[in-house]
């Protein structure tokens, strides 16, 4: 449509009371995701309407892979280091097992250490589930460990099919992979079918007929051991926009492989890896197309660009039900502290957990934290992660950065909180370091604290004193 057509008068709404959206900024939630129409595909020629409110009503969950996808990028965690992060993890998911699953390898004494001991704890979530090759004779393993449910790899495109498992046909594939469900089924095990490679498989000629004869195979089982599906983005290639064609299509793929195929939503699991920085967009799609699964690991940590951050998972989770559902989002730090002190490489401005994502050096936003801190912290941090917003003390920072550091020290709140006068030695302490001794770095918090001592010592008495 020309410009000239689409254009509308709007009229200026005054008001002396600011309108601050808390229907969707509720400051104590990340903020929600609220829809207002459908989700429109051509499918097959055919328009097809979505209800992206739906996620509301559904059970999504989460899953984990960082004992597995999330080992396949870094050295091997110790048995102790593992048992600490699935009970953190099971804190994390809460009573209604939010993070529902975590897969282990079987193939070591050490993995079935792990695992024994795992399980040991007690935690309803997330469950113990196992990773196998497709070959028949891995199902001993299984069976052996107790495990109701494993992940077995059925590598769907020709690039796998012919070029790396050198089948000569795509039926020989098939059959050899149906053959391994036969194995599952008989031991009495749940097979979850790893669709590696799926946006750069040929859907028509062998994921749609191979899902089919899934799904008749398990006509033969009860429901609880019959076959899910993992639909497996191995090289990020996976695009949520609509519109996009198959392979590549998400939204496509969900329904394809739920309407067409059959495979109920609480089936169907996405596990997308990050090549081209879609990887937590292409998951929440997923969702809201109607996968109930959401395949992730602690802080996107995977292989080569990694897999949908679980905690990301988390937040988006919570942003799309209006709810935390039970959900212990503290336990996120927590979570990051640990594997820090690992030496688990976190950036410093990676979101919810970096050091520095909710710290600014900008006096601008200092003043604007000083006055409310909603105008630039994204929600209640303090609350939801137990990190309240900070500031980093630069020549940029100013006045306002010094003061809101000050509040923050002495934990200040309210009307108890210091104002810029009463911080103005410290700010000018600040400010020659940069004017007078031509620093070029931050100023660090023990600094900050020596320079509070003595400048300030009616309120370090006051506030640090009576600690002692």
């Amino acid at each position: 449509m020309p410009p000239d057509q689409a254009r509308k008068a709007h009229t200026l709404v005054d008001s002396t009371a600011p309108n601050l959206l808390a229907d969707t900024f509720d400051y104590d939630l990340p903020p929600k995701i609220c829809f207002d129409g459908p989700l429109v595909e051509e499918i097959d020629g055919q328009r097809v309407e979505f209800d992206p409110n739906s996620v509301k009503t559904r059970d999504i969950f989460i899953t984990d892979t960082t004992f597995r996808d999330g080992q396949q990028a870094r050295p091997p965690y110790s048995i102790e280091q593992m048992v600490h992060i699935y009970d953190l993890l099971g804190q994390l998911s809460g009573p209604n097992g939010v993070v529902r699953q975590t897969e282990f390898f079987l193939y070591t004494k050490n993995d079935r250490e792990t695992l024994d001991r795992c399980r040991a704890l007690g935690h309803k979530y997330p469950e113990c589930t196992g990773w196998i090759r497709a070959v028949k004779g891995d199902f001993r393993l299984v069976k052996e460990a107790g495990l109701k449910e494993t992940g077995m790899l059925t590598s769907c495109s020709d690039y796998h099919i012919f070029n790396k498992l050198k089948f000569k046909s795509r039926q020989e594939c098939m059959d050899s992979y149906c053959e391994v469900v036969d194995a599952a089924f008989e031991a009495g095990i749940r097979p979850r079918c790893h669709l590696e490679d799926a946006t750069r498989a040929d859907w028509d000629g062998f994921v749609l007929p191979f899902v089919d004869r899934l799904m008749r195979m398990s006509e033969q089982v009860p429901e609880e051991r019959s076959v899910k599906i993992r639909i497996c983005d191995t090289m990020g290639f996976g695009l949520h926009y609509p519109g996009v064609a198959l392979p590549r299509s998400v939204p496509k793929i969900i329904y394809k492989l739920n309407r067409e195929c059959g495979v109920p939503s609480h089936r169907l699991e996405w596990h997308g890896h990050n090549d081209f920085h879609r990887v937590l967009a292409n998951g929440a799609t997923a969702w809201l197309y109607g996968c109930d699964a959401l395949n992730g690991t602690l802080f996107g940590f995977g292989e080569r660009t990694g897999n949908p951050p679980l905690e990301g998972a988390i937040i988006e989770y919570i942003s799309l039900k209006h709810d935390p559902c039970g959900i212990r989002t503290e336990m996120i730090t927590e979570l990051a502290d640990y594997m820090r002190s690992l030496d688990f490489p976190i950036p410093v401005n990676y979101p919810f957990v970096g050091k520095q994502f909710n710290t600014t050096s900008a006096g601008i936003h200092a003043g604007g934290l000083r006055q409310d801190e909603r105008i630039y912290n994204i929600f209640n941090t303090a609350k939801l992660l137990n990190r309240p917003p900070r500031v980093s003390l630069t020549d940029k920072t100013g006045s306002d950065g010094v003061v809101l550091w000050v509040n923050e020290f002495f934990g200040l709140k309210g009307h108890d909180r210091i104002n810029k006068i009463k911080c103005h030695k410290l700010a000018r302490w600040v400010m020659d370091q940069y004017e007078v001794h031509h620093r070029i770095t931050s100023i660090s918090d023990e600094e900050m604290e020596t320079q509070v001592r003595e400048l300030m010592p009616e309120y370090w008495e006051k506030y640090k004193g009576a600690q002692r």
